[in-house]
């Protein structure tokens, strides 16, 4: 054996002196060297666990639905070689792409005046018609990456490009309003280029159920209890089951389905699960905690939900901090993907900006038997047509007509209208134009027509959709009513007075769930057109 103290110099390479597969003995400079190199590592790595950067949304490259036609690799290279000063570059009548974008050139061209920020673009045909939707954290980049000839060679978007002759766009706040503002679109649209999100998934929300004696929390797709506080949508269920996981071992709510009340006597038996065992909930089934300190709980947890987490944060990246200083990594790895599943409760749309008519449950059979009792009708009312109005002051009105189908949506027969003949403000008249429009083209097509029509408005609005029929001289007359926002109240044909129902009959929620979801596509459909006006101007 070679004796270190002596100072022999080995040759190169040092592994090579040791015929054996043992690593060699560290010489004398090396030992001393070791814990100085060891204190640099820690250090490092303390560093690296101590500072976790702030959850961003997903970038676009992961967060791109299934129904996006993703241009990648040589097309997204091009398109951020082009667009890292100034946008797309110019098209020249000269240039080669010039000629294969063909009639796309002008949507081409359009694009290098998008803004630079988040949001969604409408790809639109020869007709006007929107074939495809989808969302950007850049929208000049991102739009502008179709313009390219990556684009036109690549298998997924060769179809796609040629068909285009107009583009839009609708700006949004961030990523997150971007991806529910598509998924919305898609929805509603139908664009015949994205292939997914045309189904009724929606994304989950949080709720929790404050009309029981000791509220559970729970992820859900349908809501249907009015008492309940809801925050989302969400866009990703696996961050925010993380997230509750998380909170429960802050505020132990329970998250199971029975149904505990403080009167039942059974309870004070009952053996807890093993949430309890582990403190990640307070055991109300055993009777471990009243019921006011738990709905205290779960009021500290809804104003943490609300926006007053900031303090919780940083106690836990205090905690995080002083685990890494202790050289505890693995303490202060959990407490930083904790810190950070937290954060992505931020990655969420507003409830009332956000909306998804799917999660909004009512019994579609009973709304309907509910609906043909009330309406003293023969047959059950299965295809049921809502209209409402969408103006500003007057300006770009437009309508929309919505079908539900046996009392669930039916998007496929969902219509946009422009008010052709009425300038200025007068429902009515909008409303007699849009029913003349809807029953003129049901005459001269094979549609059946609709067993009831719902408008939104009051007498005066049902007067003029009645009206409108009459002049076309439709017999025997359609169904008709009308459904007034303030008090809820029902206008009919048949009777001067209203109809008032109790808000939980199943008739009135499945008129109010027609009459919102057209106001919703109407308001859609204006905010397109108004963008597109102020893009124009």
């Amino acid at each position: 054996m070679i004796d270190h103290r002596h100072k022999v110099e080995p040759p190169e390479p040092f592994y090579h002196w040791y015929p054996t597969r043992k690593a060699p003995r560290m010489m004398d400079d090396q030992k001393r060297s070791e814990p100085e190199t060891l204190s640099k590592a820690n250090e490092s790595k303390a560093a690296n666990i101590a500072e976790p950067e702030s959850v961003e949304p997903e970038s676009e490259s992961e967060s791109v639905s299934e129904a996006e036609p993703v241009v990648e690799s040589k097309v997204e290279a091009e398109s951020k070689a082009e667009s890292e000063s100034t946008g797309p570059r110019v098209i020249a009548p000269g240039d080669e792409l010039y000629v294969l974008l063909g009639s796309a050139v002008y949507a081409a061209e359009k694009v290098r005046k998008f803004p630079m920020s988040s949001g969604v673009y409408l790809m639109k045909d020869a007709a006007g018609r929107v074939i495809y939707v989808g969302k950007a954290k850049h929208l000049r980049n991102r739009a502008g990456s179709y313009f390219t000839k990556a684009a036109l060679e690549d298998p997924r978007t060769c179809r796609l490009v040629p068909e285009i002759r107009d583009i839009d766009y609708l700006e949004t706040d961030s990523e997150v309003d971007a991806l529910l503002l598509e998924s919305r679109l898609i929805k509603d649209i139908q664009p015949q280029f994205n292939r997914g999100q045309k189904d009724d998934k929606t994304f989950p929300y949080l709720e929790i159920m404050m009309g029981e004696d000791f509220p559970r929390v729970r992820i859900t797709h349908q809501l249907d209890d009015r008492h309940s506080k809801i925050f989302g949508p969400f866009t990703s269920s696996g961050s925010l089951r993380g997230a509750i996981q998380v909170l429960q071992k802050i505020f132990r709510f329970r998250t199971c389905t029975l149904d505990i009340t403080e009167a039942a006597a059974q309870w004070q038996w009952f053996r807890p699960c093993i949430l309890h065992s582990i403190r990640q909930c307070s055991a109300p089934c055993g009777r471990r905690i009243t019921r006011e300190d738990y709905r205290k709980d779960i009021r500290r947890l809804i104003r943490f939900l609300d926006g007053g987490k900031r303090e919780l944060l940083k106690e836990l990246q205090r905690e995080m901090q002083a685990a890494a200083t202790g050289l505890n990594f693995e303490e202060a790895a959990r407490l930083r993907d904790e810190i950070r599943l937290l954060e992505t409760l931020d990655q969420r749309g507003e409830l009332e900006t956000n909306v998804q008519p799917e999660v909004f449950a009512i019994n579609p059979k009973e709304g309907v038997e509910s609906l043909q009792k009330l309406l003293k009708m023969s047959n059950p009312p299965r295809v049921i047509e809502g209209v409402d109005i969408a103006h500003l002051a007057g300006d770009q009105t437009v309508a929309s007509l919505v079908q539900f189908l046996d009392g669930i949506p039916f998007k496929p027969h969902y219509l946009h209208y422009r008010i052709r003949e009425v300038e200025g403000i007068n429902d009515p008249a909008c409303i007699y134009e849009v029913v003349s429009r809807r029953f003129a083209r049901l005459i001269d097509g094979d549609d059946p027509f609709p067993d009831l029509m719902l408008i939104d408005g009051g007498k005066a609005q049902l007067g003029a959709a009645i009206s409108a029929v009459q002049n076309l001289r439709i017999t025997p007359l359609p169904r008709m009513i009308s459904l007034a926002k303030r008090e809820e109240e029902i206008y009919t044909p048949e009777v001067e007075t209203p109809i008032r129902l109790p808000r939980n009959r199943f008739a009135l929620r499945l008129l109010q769930s027609v009459r919102d979801e057209a106001h919703r596509f109407a308001q859609h459909y204006h905010h397109i057109l108004r963008k597109k006006s102020q893009f124009d101007e």
